[in-house]
């Protein structure tokens, strides 16, 4: 099984990427204001000329970016306040299509443990207020994965602005697109959404305590468990290091 065979077709994402990019012309141009809904699904995919499992790909990208606002049973709005999208999101989305999806869990396991961390010893008011939101719309949208996974990677965002170190949310903002199309497609295989939006909201109280080691064990924790939860191939298998023996040549065989 490739490593990327559970994901997309190249077709399907370079539709939604135009999606993507025909939003932010709107916003650009001055189109769409933030605080605007969306049309209708049916009506905005046909506008498009798309299905509308490419326009849902586009718009899941765009709320998990932060640029739209979904509300359960509502529908999708442009930001009040949007966050800056770049260009740059997309060729780094295009270039992690080819990795190794487990070295992605790893990294995530490096960068987002230790953002915990900081996240427990300097986070705010307002950002526990978002995460608890965006713990209330995941618990909303259980039996809606691609809605469900919006909010959870909207999560994670929060975790990495509340580390307060410009840097590492930069580093997680990059990440953030990848993520939701890394896992666009295994979302409906994970076994019990209600285990996950757990791990969740043992992360979010752990933050909460102002308690960066429990912090940091909770995020890994949960990417731990998504990384053994989705549908994902096997690991490949360690290449052993060859290690030379080193004889001495003895002073007598030298000449």
């Amino acid at each position: 099984m490739s490593n990327t065979a559970s994901r997309p077709p190249a077709a399907d994402r370079q539709t939604a990427m135009r999606v993507v990019e025909r939003i932010r012309e709107a916003l650009e141009d001055g189109t769409w204001k933030p605080g605007d809904k969306l049309p209708p699904e049916r009506e905005f995919a046909s506008t498009l000329g798309i299905s509308r499992s490419s326009l849902r790909s586009g718009l899941g990208y765009l709320a998990a970016m932060g640029l739209l606002q979904v509300r359960h049973g509502v529908g999708a709005f442009i930001s009040e306040a949007p966050t800056q999208f770049g260009a740059a999101s997309l060729p780094f989305l295009d270039a992690l299509h080819g990795y190794d999806i487990h070295q992605l869990f790893e990294a995530r396991r490096i960068l987002e443990g230790h953002i915990a961390s900081l996240a427990a010893e300097r986070t705010t008011e307002r950002h526990l207020q978002q995460m608890a939101e965006e713990l209330e719309e995941m618990e909303a949208s259980i039996d809606q994965p691609h809605e469900y996974l919006i909010h959870d990677v909207r999560f994670h965002r929060i975790v990495a602005q509340a580390a307060g170190n410009s840097i590492l949310a930069a580093i997680m903002e990059s990440l953030t697109g990848a993520l939701y199309e890394v896992r666009r497609s295994t979302t409906e295989q994970i076994a019990d959404l209600h285990v996950t939006t757990k791990f969740h909201r043992d992360i979010y109280r752990a933050i909460r305590s102002g308690n960066s080691r429990t912090s940091r064990a909770a995020m890994e924790k949960h990417l731990t468990n998504a990384e053994a939860d989705d549908d994902l191939p096997p690991k490949p298998k360690a290449r052993k290091r060859s290690v030379k023996s080193k004889t001495k040549t003895s002073a007598t065989a030298r000449s």
